[in-house]
């Protein structure tokens, strides 16, 4: 496996989207709402949080295009395998965590596993209950 599948691949997204999930539980996320919390869980420490997930790389700025696609496949894997539901609004549709994935959550044993938690938990807290708009504003 080269050092270009392990990162920023689907799978990966899947796991920070699912931690978000969870986190946010019982709200539901629409998918640009899970980018751009996904954006703050791994540079938590650009908004004013704990140290980022990931060393700081210039323009960043760019990262929101390329995630949208990584994390709808991302999702996508958690529809199909039960851990995530797809619930339609007037909006459009919304995510939200199944019983199985907070299980799944706590069993993740790693340090980057339980950082990844920790900052899930902050990110949501903090900024699941904002709209769309203003966290675009925030972001750019």
């Amino acid at each position: 496996m080269t050092s270009n599948t392990v990162f920023n691949n689907p799978i990966e997204s899947a796991l920070r989207s699912l931690v978000l999930l969870v986190e946010a539980y019982p709200k539901t996320l629409d998918l640009q709402k899970l980018v751009y919390l996904d954006y703050l869980l791994v540079h938590s420490e650009d908004a004013g949080g704990p140290t980022s997930l990931h060393p700081p790389t210039p323009q960043r700025e760019g990262e929101i295009v390329v995630r949208r696609n990584l994390i709808e496949q991302g999702l996508n894997l958690l529809l199909v395998r039960g851990l995530a539901a797809r619930k339609p609004t007037k909006e459009g549709f919304e995510y939200t965590a199944l019983d199985e994935a907070g299980g799944i959550i706590a069993s993740l044993g790693t340090p980057y596993s339980q950082q990844l938690r920790e900052r899930g938990q902050w990110v949501t807290t903090t900024f699941a209950d904002r709209d769309v708009a203003w966290l675009t504003a925030f972001i750019k």
